[in-house]
């Protein structure tokens, strides 16, 4: 099912590239992905990895994910996909509100998507500087008030002795990049 789930990505994301850069979009899910797999998480977790842009991005809707994966990797990708007819703040607040009382699945789902994300553009960051932010719906100050509101709420909920270790691998590169 893993890699059915990343070719279906592959395929939806055929032709589309990353924000400032010429990367093929699919270098993203499949980073996420891995980030889950290595966490151990289970392989609808992974699968949800491969497919969370899916539905927000490209034709394919979640009956479609459901048909060819499943109702909790439809469960997954819905919670973490955003309702584009909205504005950015609402579409963060949305998320923020999603990290704070998801489960550890849909936590991890979208923290390993943001530090994927966060590390690109810290990435890119070095390369072109303060333009950097152009290529966003969204400045600096907003960008630093979502990344540390995800973080604050990532780990509500979840025991520490359960919190993957990558959560903490999110947190230094939010501190690191929004210091």
């Amino acid at each position: 099912m893993i890699k059915k789930a990343e070719e279906f990505a592959f395929q939806a994301h055929q032709g589309q590239k990353r924000k400032c850069s010429d990367e093929d979009y699919i270098v993203h899910p499949i980073r996420v992905a891995k980030t889950l797999q290595l966490a151990g998480g289970s392989t609808e977790l992974i699968c949800a990895g491969f497919l969370h842009d899916v539905v927000e991005d490209t034709p394919y809707d979640l009956e479609d994910i459901k048909k060819e994966f499943g109702e909790r990797v439809r469960y997954l990708v819905d919670s973490h996909t955003e309702d584009k007819t909205q504005s950015w703040q609402a579409r963060k607040s949305h998320t923020i509100e999603t990290v704070k009382g998801g489960c550890k699945d849909i936590k991890s789902l979208i923290i390993a998507d943001k530090l994927d994300n966060l590390l690109s553009i810290e990435d890119q960051y070095q390369k072109i500087g303060e333009t950097i932010w152009s290529q966003f719906n969204a400045g600096y100050e907003q960008q630093k008030w979502y990344y540390q509101s995800v973080e604050n709420m990532m780990r509500k909920g979840i025991p520490s002795t359960q919190t993957p270790a990558f959560f903490k691998t999110y947190s230094d590169a939010v501190q690191r990049f929004f210091a």
